[in-house]
């Protein structure tokens, strides 16, 4: 259980005003004494993060977080950093005390609301006084349960836990790469480039993710590198079933390629497994319509360094340029950080999402939504301004009625 990724976990965030027990919720649920516990206003200051097995639903990670009210431009750091933790969250704990909903909580539920995130209120200090019947309507009107209990004795009543599992979003659901795609035993050959961005000594999450499929459903699987794809298609008695190549390299398969072999890349399978492949597919369109000075946002889940030919930093802003004709007026984003001002961005390009959850990745998309903002990844950028991605979504699209 402590293996497991986070990205594999079920993220739980609690948060609220300053002293309203924030802290001594994710204890008591966690057993654990995790997050500091005092009287003194903005204790918690960055995010504070607890692996739990949660009975019988499985692997979750519970967060504590600063308060909304705090104060001062240190406490705006804080708050900004919290809502980067609560936009990954598949369910928010509020924690309420004896001052009721205030103006930080109907804020914060409005924009739960509009992210279709669940919410559980825990008032959690009726030894002090019960949440008033206005507020408490307030939340049955808006589809909010709320528990009302009193966690001074430092123990957790079973029917909130009870509640908590209730809440609890269904599993993420199960998704295919290929398998969906490719006939029964059928074989797949991918093209897996060996360059100065390959990790030394193994392969990068979704080409391993590829292969492991291929090897659980009794598939056929050859790996070659571009150079030798040629040489390799020479040796088989039949046509491959799909080839599926890295996006760098997705116009040289393309020309190499006959046009009877059906052909993707990884971050095309990756946005069906884990986005929105038709609005992603949409959003590459929109690229079209890019003028030199546009504003576009690229966003990568993953931190890592920024090599000299790095796909981000490098290769996907010199071919939109290319592409547009002339500079456009890129920004790029990292980890855990995706801005809140959408708005000024002409087109979001998002990495493949390999190291996020399926929900956060939607939950990112439909914030481009919201801000009613192209967003396409990757794959779709590079194969569309090379002129590939009508042959490269084919194989998605035929065979999942996409």
């Amino acid at each position: 259980m402590i293996q497991t990724h986070r990205g594999n976990r079920t993220h739980i965030v609690i948060t609220g005003r300053c002293n309203t027990g924030k802290s001594t919720i994710l204890n008591c649920l966690t057993g654990q004494m995790a997050a500091i516990v005092s009287d003194q206003p903005g204790t918690t200051a960055d995010p504070v993060s607890v692996p739990f097995e949660l009975l019988p639903y499985g692997p979750a990670l519970f967060y504590d977080t600063a308060g909304l009210d705090e104060p001062g431009e240190l406490g705006l750091l804080r708050r900004r950093k919290s809502f980067k933790i609560i936009d990954k969250a598949d369910l928010v704990i509020l924690a309420l005390d004896e001052r009721g909903l205030g103006s930080q909580e109907n804020d914060l539920i409005n924009y739960l609301k509009k992210l279709d995130t669940p919410v559980l209120a825990i008032a959690n200090k009726t030894d002090i006084r019960p949440l008033n019947s206005e507020d408490e309507n307030r939340l049955r009107q808006l589809g909010i349960k709320t528990v009302q209990i009193s966690l001074k004795e430092k123990i957790v009543p079973a029917f909130l836990r009870e509640t908590i599992l209730a809440l609890m979003p269904a599993p993420e659901t199960e998704k295919s790469l290929v398998a969906d795609i490719v006939p029964p035993h059928g074989l797949v050959v991918c093209v897996i480039p060996i360059d100065s961005s390959a990790p030394k000594g193994r392969l990068i999450l979704p080409q391993v993710q590829l292969l492991r499929e291929l090897t659980d459903h009794n598939m056929l699987a050859m790996t070659t590198q571009p150079a030798t794809l040629t040489a390799a298609l020479e040796r088989l008695n039949a046509q491959p079933d799909l080839v599926v190549t890295d996006s760098q390299t997705v116009l040289e398969v393309a020309r190499a390629l006959p046009p009877t072999i059906p052909m993707t890349t990884f971050s095309l399978l990756f946005a069906r497994l884990k986005g929105d492949f038709k609005l992603q597919l949409e959003g590459a369109q929109v690229i079209n319509s890019l003028r030199p000075g546009d504003h576009v946002l690229i966003a990568e889940a993953c931190s890592h360094h920024a090599q000299e030919d790095d796909i981000a930093k490098v290769k996907i802003p010199r071919l939109l340029e290319k592409y547009v004709g002339g500079p456009l007026n890129v920004a790029f984003t990292t980890g855990g950080d995706f801005p809140d001002d959408l708005e000024r961005f002409r087109l979001v390009v998002h990495c493949g999402s390999c190291m996020l959850t399926q929900r956060e990745t939607l939950r990112r998309l439909k914030r481009c939504v919201i801000a009613d903002i192209p967003v396409t990844n990757y794959g779709m950028a590079i194969s569309f301004c090379q002129g590939v991605l009508e042959r490269a979504a084919a194989p998605i699209l035929a065979r999942t009625g996409l």
